[in-house]
């Protein structure tokens, strides 16, 4: 694995893991994949990237889920306000983004519960973003377009103004007719409940 500050990428990752898995009873990020926690998983993913920095914003269960990460080559925040809504995290994340990584030219946001995501489809965002110039590429799967999907810098702004639930999904839909995507057939696959998770392909 290449350290992240010899990386030439200008692109960073947040991976939003800041909210209480409600519907499954228990924090999904801690739950066990191939080895793994799912949180570890998405990680080690972001980490194996061209991408960097890789930020992972946490909140409800914060302590139990930090004593269980590999730390390393990675930043944690905590979000105080995790339960006002996703836009909190994705606030907390670029706000951050934009302290230590002032140059960065883009961010890929991606949640801990798509156990599919793999570096090879962090970079295909990337490249795509790199030779089509568009400011969002988004993940495209069960006709629709989701995360993990790439947001240009100058879209920061309205990241940042996002309220409540209303995550980034919104401007996709917003600006739907300049979107670019790449392929991801599983991303549909997340863990919201105790059948998905049970139902997972092992």
């Amino acid at each position: 694995m290449a350290p992240q500050d010899s990386k030439p990428s200008s692109i960073a990752v947040i991976i939003l893991a800041a909210g209480r898995s409600a519907r499954l009873g228990s924090p999904k990020q801690l739950l066990s994949y191939r080895g793994k926690t799912l949180l570890q998983n998405s990680i080690d993913t972001a980490l194996e990237s061209m991408a960097s920095p890789i930020l992972v914003v946490l909140g409800s269960g914060k302590d139990a889920i930090k004593k269980e990460l590999e730390q390393t080559q990675i930043l944690i925040l905590e979000n105080s306000s995790w339960e006002s809504g996703m836009a909190s995290s994705i606030s907390c994340g670029i706000t951050n983004l934009q302290i230590i990584a002032p140059e960065s030219e883009a961010v890929i946001l991606m949640v801990c519960d798509q156990p599919f995501v793999n570096a090879k489809l962090l970079n295909d965002l990337i490249t795509k973003h790199k030779d089509s110039k568009q400011s969002i590429i988004a993940s495209s799967y069960a006709n629709t377009l989701g995360t993990p999907a790439l947001f240009h810098k100058s879209l920061f702004v309205e990241l940042l103004a996002l309220q409540g639930e209303s995550g980034a999904k919104s401007l996709i839909k917003k600006y739907n007719q300049q979107v670019g995507f790449v392929s991801f057939d599983q991303g549909s696959i997340d863990i919201d409940t105790r059948e998905n998770y049970r139902n997972l392909p092992k």
